[in-house]
């Protein structure tokens, strides 16, 4: 059974390529899984959005019998008994999936909202040694390896990577060589860039369906 993606049906320009779906995506190509797209309004939230997803959030997924929110979540249940999650190395994957949830995003989302939300410069202008600070802690952490639990990509360095692209884009990591290198590494993986392909030709194609409706 082909497994359901559910993301947005349309966001305006700012968020496109950032859309949380767009993990769930990348570990599809990983893993060579099939999947089809449906989508929920982005502005009227349904009774059905909310029974599939209580923050009327997304994305969520259909696979078989089971729905699933929360990408960590997802990202943990599809790398279950793939590559992506080697049995060896397991919990290590799982720690550090959570950690790049826990310890790292949250420090980087708080600093967006300021920035780019609520457009407070001085608030943004607050939390950025703190975000430098963990950042730093991060590539202190990830050391001379390639990816954070050794020499294989997993699910943990997909979403690790896929959380670094704010930071990168807006300059944290120029000085954070390594880390760089880290994310570079990763996006530049087939799948990721085909995952970015398809939910940019998502967006487009909502704008076709907006124009023409």
């Amino acid at each position: 059974m082909t497994l359901v993606l559910t993301t947005y049906d349309w966001v305006p320009e700012f968020p496109r390529g950032f859309v949380r779906d767009i993990r769930v995506r990348w570990l599809l190509e990983e893993l060579g899984r099939p999947y089809q797209v449906e989508t929920v309004p982005v502005r009227e939230k349904s009774p059905d959005h909310i029974a599939n997803q209580p923050f009327a959030q997304v994305p969520f997924i259909r696979d078989g019998d089971l729905t699933l929110f929360e990408s960590g979540a997802i990202l943990l249940h599809l790398a279950e008994g793939t590559d992506l999650m080697p049995e060896d190395l397991r919990p290590q994957v799982q720690q550090w999936l959570i950690a790049a949830l826990n310890s790292v995003e949250p420090f980087i989302m708080a600093w967006a909202i300021n920035k780019f939300f609520d457009k407070d410069e001085a608030g943004a202008a607050r939390r950025e040694p703190l975000l430098h600070q963990r950042l730093a802690q991060l590539q202190a952490a990830l050391g001379n390896r390639d990816w954070l639990t050794g020499d294989s990509f997993t699910v943990a360095d997909l979403l690790m990577a896929d959380i670094l692209r704010i930071p990168a884009q807006n300059g944290f990591l120029d000085d954070l060589h390594g880390l760089a290198a880290y994310t570079e590494r990763a996006t530049a993986r087939p799948g990721f860039r085909k995952a970015l392909a398809d939910q940019m030709a998502h967006w487009r194609a909502a704008d076709e369906r907006q124009a023409t409706a």
